[in-house]
């Protein structure tokens, strides 16, 4: 499948806009876009703008995916033209913008329930509930209508708007078919529209039109090794063994809204391991790196998902730092692209692999490498490194480095070397 071209190398920024600011709305929240731009960040997808049911309203504000009109803005968040100047301005910036779409579920007194009742999913005579989400109605999908509204407001944003494409909410709970009609249809309209599924079915990239896919499974899969319940032997055969396509893009992230709300924060779930863990989200093949909202500061807090709970105070630091140089290497070197455009990834065999990844990338003249100790075990770690010996730049170092033919040499836990070549030989 063919992506949009400035997806590749892009890093993905998800905005709560409730919390980001003392304000939380959109207007407030385009202040940010600024710093975001600087900070390298070149996609902001905004959780769901959209005006919120109130039938069944969980918390004082309700929840972000109980969506009640597809075509307006909630108030709370401002108006369309504060969405529009929202846009307009990240589009000055070069940054593109997406938004959350809800496609499975509408709130209990959405429009389309009085407007479109045959659109929906009964039980006991009224609109079935999905899961446990007691604040949602089902939309039914063998009515062929819904397919056409969803389109037609999917359009309304793109045509209208200015929105680049869409975070697709629990993508897997609607027929593969509907997603390739939608993505088919929606792409006349804008030929470098961009789809990201929240879900992990090989479906939904093969056949279902999406650029990108949700990685949970490498995601948990980092959890548990910062907790030392597997390691990372697993990580590694997950790698190899994913079940993707080369041309699908994993998104990769150590926090998402739903992590931070129900799971804790990167750093509860993470500990010690999280500095090395977001790295691996930056140089593992394939990934496309996202943020969320608060990351970027080290903000170390569980956001309420029903009420505000703003950021108190918002300034960069040298947790901001860290991130742009991480956000630079991903940006400046073609061999960690996503996707096909990436390196394919070699491994330098070592003494203590159940403890030591050494990832070695490499494409369009370009070389990264990245060695790892995964563990919060001090070792002593041993390696050749045979044709990948040589002078190298050390990006966290600012400063040049020899990587010798033979290495040998004590690993903090948790620590980690990253080394970039660029070279017309490879």
């Amino acid at each position: 499948m063919k992506h949009p071209e400035w997806i590749y190398q892009a890093v993905l920024y998800e905005m709560n806009v409730r919390q980001l600011t003392p304000e939380g709305t959109l207007r407030a929240a385009q202040a940010h876009l600024e710093g975001l731009r600087e900070l390298g960040i070149d996609v902001v997808w905004l959780m769901p703008i959209h005006p919120i049911g109130v039938e069944g309203r969980k918390g004082t504000l309700g929840s972000y995916y109980s969506i009640r009109d597809y075509c307006a803005v909630n108030p709370e968040l401002g108006t369309l033209a504060d969405l529009d100047a929202f846009v307009a301005e990240a589009h000055r910036l070069g940054m593109k913008v997406l938004l959350d779409w809800v496609a499975n579920h509408t709130a209990r007194d959405a429009r389309w329930i009085a407007e479109h009742p045959a659109w929906y999913e009964y039980e006991n005579g009224v609109p079935k509930v999905p899961w446990d989400w007691t604040d949602t109605a089902k939309l039914d999908y063998a009515n062929r209508e819904v397919w056409q509204g969803q389109v037609d407001a999917m359009r309304f944003w793109l045509t209208e708007h200015a929105i680049d494409g869409f975070r697709c909410d629990m993508a897997m709970l609607v027929p593969t078919d509907f997603w390739e009609f939608a993505s088919t249809e929606l792409r006349r309209t804008k030929p470098d529209l961009f789809l990201l599924a929240e879900a992990e079915e090989r479906e939904l990239t093969e056949r279902g039109g999406f650029d990108a896919y949700y990685g949970w499974r490498m995601h948990h899969l980092l959890n548990d090794v910062a907790q030392q319940r597997v390691r990372i032997p697993v990580l590694r055969d997950y790698l190899r063994n994913d079940g993707f396509p080369a041309s699908a893009l994993r998104l990769s992230f150590t926090s998402n809204h739903d992590e931070n709300s129900w799971s804790g924060t990167e750093h509860t779930r993470m500990g010690a391991a999280h500095d090395i863990l977001s790295l691996f989200t930056f140089v593992a093949p394939r990934a496309l790196p996202l943020l969320y909202t608060g990351q970027e500061i080290g903000y170390d807090h569980v956001f309420a998902f029903f009420d505000r709970d703003p950021i108190p105070h918002y300034a960069p630091n040298a947790t901001t730092e860290r991130y742009r140089r991480l956000i630079r290497l991903h940006r400046e070197h073609p061999a960690l692209a996503a996707g096909e455009r990436g390196g394919e990834w070699v491994e330098i065999r070592n003494n203590a692999e159940d403890c030591l990844m050494i990832l070695v990338r490499e494409a369009a003249g370009d070389r990264v490498i990245a060695v790892m100790n995964l563990s919060p075990y001090t070792i002593q770690a041993e390696y050749d490194t045979g044709i990948y010996a040589g002078r190298y730049d050390d990006p966290f170092a600012d400063a040049p480095y020899e990587l010798a033919s033979h290495v040998s040499e004590c690993m903090a836990p948790w620590s980690y070397r990253v080394l970039t070549r660029k070279t017309d030989c490879l």
